[in-house]
């Protein structure tokens, strides 16, 4: 993997008919080998996960219920923000060296994570920050 990588949100593919829906949530996306998948859950909007960084884990993330609003800041603390939602389907990989962490704007979001490390590799590599480092101002929805 490139270490000069950023975090890319790739839409997903849905195939529908009279029958439902069908898409491939993994595929080709430059992902390094999967060896953890996991889901996370937040029954209300406003609940925040994160922020933390990872120096060697590769992190995907994939929304099965709700719309959350993620964030990723390089190394020079520059922040960008995605969103993701059931609506448009995509999925957001963070490379390494990313802070990056989530908000719930719907009740009942619910996340599928994919990581290139096993749970207690990623714990060793595990750096928990401040949610409000880039403040507080990152996690609010702006009115249009």
């Amino acid at each position: 993997m490139r270490e000069d990588a950023k975090p890319v949100q790739v839409d997903v593919i849905s195939h529908v008919d009279d029958r439902g829906f069908l898409y491939q949530i993994y595929r080709d996306h430059n992902f390094p080998e999967v060896k953890r998948i996991y889901v996370v859950g937040n029954y209300a909007r406003g609940v925040i996960r994160g922020l933390h960084r990872h120096d060697e884990e590769w992190k995907a993330y994939f929304l099965v219920s709700g719309t959350a609003k993620f964030i990723a800041a390089d190394k020079t603390g520059i922040v960008t923000t995605y969103i993701l939602s059931t609506t448009k389907p995509s999925i957001l990989i963070v490379p390494p060296s990313y802070s990056h962490g989530w908000i719930s704007l719907t009740d009942n979001t619910v996340l599928i994570g994919l990581s290139n490390k096993t749970l207690q590799e990623s714990l060793n590599d595990d750096f928990r920050e401040d949610p409000f480092k880039y403040g507080k101002d990152v996690w609010e929805t702006k009115p249009r």
